[in-house]
């Protein structure tokens, strides 16, 4: 078994506090310095935090938790660390105070990693008793989640760096050359800038560009980036192509920033010929496929949280959604959907758990019919799933339309028994088969209970009117 490393935290706000619980939770001992009074408050909370979401990210176990502790001193913090983190305010004599005196009392094998967004590493290294040990590791709020690392330095150290953030599951990028704001935030600045004026000459206010990024380009860049985003738009002729036809705009006085490099044949070759090493491997039929579905497999997933994007998707649900069934005295269609590009698993068809998922689903609709809503459930009554029997028939594929035919088998007292004919609408193959036991509870007191009112009324009279219909062909081939 691996010794236990320990990671040292020269400063505890907002980024301190991520770098701290990225460590933490990744199996490291960490030690906190910062002066603050209220420091073991502040990185508590941005703990609390990190371990209600960095896990969640993982489908294995994680490793065990490493200890946190808080030095009384920075030489106590760092005299025993392998990993030094300085997160102080950007003021460059301030860094230079901090970095002698860790070097005073550190290992001289120690990594001294400096979370600065603008200095350079030259910069950090003035007066340096070991200058070769300190470079930029510039990371991104909330470090515990998002996972790039800026490393800018001597390469030796660097690719020590890299390793280890690597080992914690950070996505490290080496910089070539050192450069005031490294790479990120140097894009960042010009998008910054631009939106800055914008609002100042009344072009747009604040939400209105948040949400062109939310909503529109920012998507498109959380899973291709610029220039693989930009090679699709050129077409099955490439980023060439796209340089060729849109390279002529940057002259036009569009931007406030108005010193553009010079689109000559020398760099439109190079970003040419680094787009083909980059993604030359896929057609641009299979980018565009790719971009598909991670995009339609993150916008799903703000459904879930209903935010942004997804809030958007669940409104237009809200106003396409078909009206619930009304004529209890035949099978009932409770669903009919498409099956989307996150259900597939890695047998090329539809996880297991999904099949739950359509089940569940067509359940809240007999839900609905009864006047089960959500209503019903705000006031303190619901119906939960208390067992779910189902037979996969038939496999399910990525784009099916498929959709629900459910009979209530019993509708008495506190019990709603539903049985569940999945089927695939293009040939009318049975895919599943679900028989669902729903048992009416308070939640309040998280027990069973009665249906009061209308509900009872409604569920009685669905109950009676299902009886009478002969039983689901699949569930007589059972026998």
């Amino acid at each position: 078994m691996s010794e236990t490393k320990t990671a040292a935290i020269i400063g505890g706000g907002v980024i301190g506090g991520g770098w701290a619980a990225r460590f933490l939770l990744n199996g490291w001992d960490v030690i906190v310095s910062d002066p603050d009074p209220e420091v073991e408050r502040k990185v508590g909370e941005v703990l609390a935090n990190a371990r209600r979401s960095l896990p969640a990210l993982s489908d294995v176990s994680v490793p065990k938790e490493g200890r946190l502790s808080y030095a009384a001193s920075l030489a106590e913090a760092v005299a025993d660390a392998d990993w030094i983190q300085e997160s102080a305010p950007e003021r460059l004599d301030i860094k230079h105070v901090i970095f002698a005196e860790i070097q005073k009392h550190c290992r001289h094998d120690a990594l001294i990693g400096s979370s600065t967004s603008g200095f350079k590493p030259s910069e950090l290294q003035q007066g340096a008793a070991r200058p070769e040990q300190i470079f930029v590791a510039h990371p991104f709020n909330p470090v515990y989640l998002l996972p790039v690392i800026e490393l800018v330095g001597v390469e030796a150290t660097l690719l020590r760096a890299h390793d280890v953030l690597d080992g914690i599951g950070m996505k490290p990028l080496i910089v070539r050359k050192e450069i005031d704001a490294h790479i990120a935030d140097r894009f960042l600045e010009a998008v910054w800038r631009e939106a800055l004026w914008l609002v100042k000459d009344g072009i747009a206010t604040t939400q209105e560009i948040d949400d062109v990024i939310r909503y529109g380009f920012g998507m498109r860049w959380a899973q291709m980036g610029l220039f693989e985003t930009y090679r699709i738009a050129g077409g099955e002729a490439g980023m060439r192509h796209f340089i060729a036809q849109f390279g002529p705009c940057l002259s036009w006085p569009w931007t406030k920033l108005m010193d553009v490099p010079e689109l000559t044949d020398e760099l439109t070759d190079m970003i040419a010929d680094q787009s083909d090493a980059q993604s030359g491997m896929h057609s641009i039929r299979e980018l565009e496929r790719i971009r598909d579905d991670n995009l339609v497999a993150m916008m799903r997933a703000l459904k879930g949280r209903n935010w942004g994007a997804g809030q958007l998707l669940n409104a237009q649900d809200a106003r396409i959604k078909p009206p619930l069934p009304t004529d209890i005295d035949q099978p009932l269609e409770t669903l009919k959907r498409v099956i989307p590009i996150d259900w597939m698993d890695y047998n090329g068809h539809m996880n297991e758990s999904r099949y739950g998922q359509v089940f569940s689903d067509a359940g809240d609709v007999v839900m609905g019919m009864v006047g089960a809503d959500q209503e019903y459930i705000s006031g303190g009554l619901s119906y939960f799933t208390v067992s779910n029997e189902i037979g996969y028939l038939s496999e399910t594929h990525l784009g099916d339309v498929i959709h629900v035919r459910t009979q209530v088998l019993e509708a008495r007292g506190k019990k709603l028994r539903l049985y569940h004919e999945m089927i695939r609408t293009a040939d009318d193959e049975l895919l599943a088969t679900c028989n669902q036991l729903l048992l009416h509870v308070s939640l309040e007191t998280r027990r069973t209970c009665e249906p009061e009112g209308e509900v009872l009324a409604r569920i009685t009279a669905l109950g009676e009117a299902q009886s009478k219909l002969p039983k689901p062909s699949s569930m007589r081939d059972k026998g």
